[in-house]
């Protein structure tokens, strides 16, 4: 390399390490996704990509925008419990819960005593507060979760009683005779697809029942010549009855009139009831267990326990969810329909398009066939890959060729930059 050669004056890595700017990104990323970045740059001025001027702007360019590879999206896909996009966002409280459990917490420790204390005491203690009909709680890592510790430590070498109406497949492929299998249980269908009876129950019960499992369905209805008893019944089996909601509505909501609810299900004759933390309760993702004080206790000595349980982040932002204000799902559920359209109309205004009736969803399983009333902006199709490469990215849903933006589950105060971004689509094609 002659004395003249330009490569000469690449700077230096640790010259561009030390500058302010660099070391606060590595304080963010770590000084190896740093140094990464910068030695990206210098490879570039090397190659004669870019002049060795250029060297400290390229890799400050190239350094990662946040700390983890998972993208902010903004949902207006009007769907309020979203799977593919982490279904519950959670509310401000719950996030600041978040931030107080990344450091040491008293999770498992006693302050006042010194001594080891019950774990997640006062995230329990807002579930039985939420629930009352509830004797006992326990929080696992999901819905799943939840339903698999109760019939492994209910019916592991026993049977689990269910209708042959009540076979779900609970997502992703996951099918619940396999999951339940997997705990050791042997199921025992009863019934058929569409009408089962309190008999079909009670003639399946013997010394190797375990539980009563009912499921109510996701995703979908079975309307017609159909009939089940109701937890009333089931109730007089005398054996325990684990009532699957799903969704995790805690009350009646008079939104949803088919969706079952935690309170009403214990108190029409549930042993227990799971649900999931990360759908309707618009929570972190859990699985809840409420019910029997005894049979909650069996469940929580049981050793699979140990492996579905949650870590101090997920108990902060649950208790969060539980004592705090309405979280953004339950804001979303029960948009005002004219504040909404006021909103999306003066989007629309701001874009040129136009405002269309559009239906959002429940999703997540809740209320399957709900339809709730509202409204989108109108684009052309086209505009949906477009908006979601962007940055922020939007996620929007196309249909009947037509790309929808639903405001339902937009914070308000972002109403401009779906505007902006939408904008910047638009014009993308000129």
């Amino acid at each position: 390399m002659s004395a003249t050669d330009p490569r000469r004056r690449i700077p230096r890595t640790d010259a561009l390490l030390a500058l302010p700017a660099f070391a606060e990104a590595a304080d963010r990323h770590g000084e190896a996704v740093v140094k990464a970045a910068v030695t990206r740059a210098q490879e570039r001025a090397r190659a004669g990509e870019i002049a060795p001027e250029e060297v400290a702007a390229a890799a400050a360019a190239g350094l990662p925008a946040r700390a983890t590879t998972l993208r902010p999206v903004i949902n207006a896909t009007g769907v309020v419990v979203h799977t593919n996009i982490g279904r519950a966002p959670l509310s401000r409280a719950a996030v600041e819960a978040l931030a107080t459990a990344a450091g040491y917490v008293d999770v498992e420790y006693d302050v006042d005593t010194g001594a080891r204390a019950r774990r997640g005491r006062g995230t329990l203690a807002a579930l039985r507060e939420a629930v009352p009909d509830a004797g006992g709680a326990l929080v696992v890592n999901n819905g799943a979760a939840a339903l698999v510790l109760a019939t492994t430590a209910l019916a592991a070498g026993r049977e689990v009683v269910v209708s042959r109406g009540e076979m779900v497949e609970i997502g992703d492929g996951f099918r619940l005779p396999d999951l339940i299998s997997s705990t050791g249980a042997r199921l025992r269908e009863v019934g058929t697809t569409n009408r089962t009876s309190l008999a079909d129950y009670a003639d399946a019960i013997g010394p190797r029942t375990g539980c009563v499992l009912k499921v109510h369905p996701s995703n979908f209805r079975v309307e017609g010549f159909t009939s089940a008893p109701g937890l009333e019944e089931l109730a007089t089996l005398g054996v325990p009855v684990v009532m699957d909601i799903g969704s995790g509505l805690l009350r009646p909501d008079p939104l949803l009139p088919d969706e079952p609810d935690a309170a009403t299900c214990l108190r029409r004759g549930a042993s227990l009831v799971t649900a999931s933390g990360d759908k309707l309760l618009g929570g972190p993702q859990a699985g809840l267990v409420l019910g029997d004080a005894d049979l909650v206790e069996r469940l929580r000595r049981h050793p699979l326990a140990r492996a579905l349980r949650v870590d101090k982040l997920t108990l902060a932002a649950l208790e969060a969810t539980l004592r705090g204000p309405v979280p953004p799902v339950v804001s979303s559920l029960h948009a005002d329909l004219r504040d909404l359209r006021r909103r999306t109309e003066a989007v629309a205004a701001a874009v040129g398009r136009s405002v269309v009736d559009a239906d959002g969803a429940v999703g997540g399983g809740g209320a399957p066939g709900l339809r709730l009333p509202g409204c989108a902006v109108e684009l052309p199709d086209w505009c949906a890959e477009v908006l979601r490469r962007g940055d922020p990215a939007v996620v929007a849903r196309v249909e009947r060729g037509r790309c929808l933006v639903d405001l339902r589950c937009v914070p308000a105060e972002s109403d401009s930059v779906v505007a902006a971004a939408v904008g910047t689509a638009l014009a993308s094609r000129g």
